[in-house]
């Protein structure tokens, strides 16, 4: 009898002893998990070292008091500290190595598209950093004013050219030095080409002697018109947004950047957006944003990565059993691309760049371009081009030529058979838009996408007309003692519809995925960031890629994205919009002729 209240005391001080042990864990574990909360935490995360986030961690760490954590799914673009080692990505002339090698490729396929005979379509995207900048041709073109006015008509306020051509000129360092429309002292070095090849010579005569004019700057005054490319081409290297912005700031203490991590889903807590989780080495961990997260992963991932949060069409969610943070049917819509097909022709003197690649002499062009970073290896050959418009009436250009002295077979998968020089040449401003859809909840499946690519009677007349005016170029005097028979289309392809039949066969993308989180106002139900680039309906959460286009400009899409960065910038930073009034465009004397 006396043991049994001893037995009950002794009970009574093992369960206090036991509760205050489990609070002393609770607390200890709160405590470590907030200390590793705060160890792994930072002002800013950005998902995506590409064209746009290399942009953003170079400009946020200019403040010392702003902590910024970059991470990137793909791997460094150097190894062992080294561009020599990784010369696939910055030789110039290399560019299709990487274009088909999934070590830096998201390699994604579009549906079968039913208007292009159920063809599947490659495109690639760049999974590496710079990603596409490390991949891409290294034409620089900014697209035409009009675009930019167009955005701020869309909704995208404060996007009009006056408020973006300051920001291309911010990014630029022009080698032929600043002006009213060129920058001289920013860290993406623009260079023209050095080959002076004859045949780039022929076409720029030809196109004139057709009736088009020249013009000495396709990015400055007048877009309309033939003349040489700019290039993001320094020394005889690739210029890519890693090189120009990323590793000149690693060195900066607030600056942390990974790679080989995958980002799997932003983290929030209600609809503010606290950090992300990510995978790496296998391992599931977490970064936490005390100021936003930022997805510049590009028109595919970005609207993917919300997706998987729960952000976008709520029945489309629903469907998948991924829990609803903001229903925002925007999300993966309005996707824009721009198609091209290569007019070739047979060249009846050995001048083009078919003895190059032919392998002792690829081996002799790689070792100067190891050595010196000068020859054949430091420039992507693409050095000529144009805009016009495809008939009277059209305001301003909406065809674009890129000339090449080479012969490309499937994205350079197959090599060149013959002498031979080819134009890449498309539609600008194409009527068909596509979609993105979630094929799952793994992060590692590779989303459904939908170009719907040719499915309006515009887009069709638009592509007739590219081979026929290509055709028009290739016929004139200054092609005379180079031209041979036409390899593709081919002289027994004439009448509209085997024109048409061809482009359904050989058109493919020329790799500018855009628009699919498109900036607009909150009125407007299929936007999904609004002008500040911030996503609609949550807190803390910004998109900064070329995915919040709100439709594709006429052109090639590294130099906007840059610039849609650089301006996003300072947005984030709370800066003063850079501004430049009355700057002159040029627009044809009359709209009554096509030339």
């Amino acid at each position: 009898m006396h043991k049994i209240p001893g037995t009950l005391f002794k009970a009574h001080i093992a369960k206090n002893i036991f509760s205050i042990n489990k609070r002393q864990f609770q607390i200890s574990h709160t405590t470590s998990q907030l200390s590793s909360e705060k160890e792994n935490s930072y002002n800013y995360v950005i998902v995506g070292a590409g064209s746009a986030g290399c942009v953003l961690a170079n400009r946020l760490t200019e403040d010392p008091l702003s902590t910024v954590l970059l991470l990137e799914a793909g791997p460094k673009d150097t190894f062992l500290g080294s561009k020599r080692l990784m010369w696939k990505i910055h030789m110039p002339a290399a560019l299709t190595y990487n274009l088909c090698d999934e070590k830096y490729n998201w390699y994604y396929h579009t549906t079968p598209q039913k208007h292009m005979d159920n063809r599947i379509m490659y495109w690639p995207r760049g999974r590496v950093w710079g990603g596409s900048s490390s991949l891409n041709a290294m034409v620089y073109i900014r697209g035409h004013a009009e675009d930019y006015n167009r955005w701020s008509r869309e909704g995208a306020i404060g996007w009009d050219y006056e408020h973006c051509l300051p920001y291309f000129k911010k990014a630029q360092t022009h080698e032929l030095g600043p002006d009213q429309y060129r920058g001289g002292n920013g860290p993406l070095y623009v260079s023209r080409g050095k080959t002076n090849h004859p045949l780039h010579h022929a076409f720029l005569e030809a196109a004139q002697q057709a009736g088009y004019p020249f013009t000495d700057d396709m990015n400055g005054y007048q877009q309309e018109g033939f003349g040489w490319m700019d290039m993001t081409i320094h020394q005889g290297q690739r210029w890519s947004t890693a090189s120009a912005y990323l590793h000149p700031a690693m060195s900066r203490p607030n600056l942390s950047v990974a790679e080989k991590t995958l980002v799997t889903k932003i983290l929030f807590h209600g609809t503010k957006s606290i950090g992300v989780e990510y995978v790496k080495n296998g391992q599931r961990k977490k970064a936490f944003a005390t100021r936003e997260v930022i997805l510049s992963g590009g028109a595919i991932n970005s609207p993917q990565l919300l997706m998987l949060s729960g952000i976008g069409n709520a029945d489309d969610l629903k469907k998948l059993g991924i829990p609803l943070v903001c229903h925002l049917p925007g999300v993966g819509q309005n996707l824009q691309d721009h198609l091209e097909v290569y007019v070739q022709q047979k060249c009846t003197k050995p001048i083009t760049l078919y003895n190059a690649q032919k392998p002792v002499n690829m081996v002799r062009i790689g070792l100067e371009w190891l050595w010196q970073f000068t020859g054949e290896g430091a420039t992507a050959h693409l050095e000529s081009g144009g805009f016009i418009r495809s008939e009277p009436g059209v305001p301003h250009p909406d065809i674009q030529f890129h000339f090449l002295p080479s012969q490309v077979i499937d994205h350079g998968r197959v090599a060149s058979t013959m002498e031979a020089y080819q134009v890449h040449v498309g539609p600008m401003r194409s009527t068909s838009v596509g979609w993105l859809k979630l094929k799952s909840t793994d992060p590692t499946d590779h989303p459904i996408i939908e170009p719907n690519y040719l499915s309006s009677e515009r887009d069709i007349w638009e592509f007739r007309q590219c081979v026929k005016l290509t055709r028009e170029i290739f016929a004139q005097k200054a092609f005379e003692n180079f031209r041979g028979p036409e390899i593709q289309p081919g002289n027994h392809i004439q009448s509209d519809k085997e024109i048409d039949a061809f482009i359904r066969q050989k058109a493919d993308s020329a790799y500018h995925p855009s628009c699919t989180c498109k900036m607009g106002q909150l009125s407007d139900s299929t936007a999904v960031v609004d002008p500040q680039t911030k996503v609609i309906g949550v807190e803390n959460l910004r998109v900064v890629d070329a995915s919040i286009m709100p439709s594709v400009v006429t052109g090639n899409l590294n130099a906007p994205t840059i610039m849609i960065a650089e301006k996003a910038a300072d947005i984030i930073r709370g800066l003063p919009s850079l501004q430049e009034k009355n700057v002159p465009v040029y627009k044809p004397q009359t709209l009554e002729t096509q030339r």
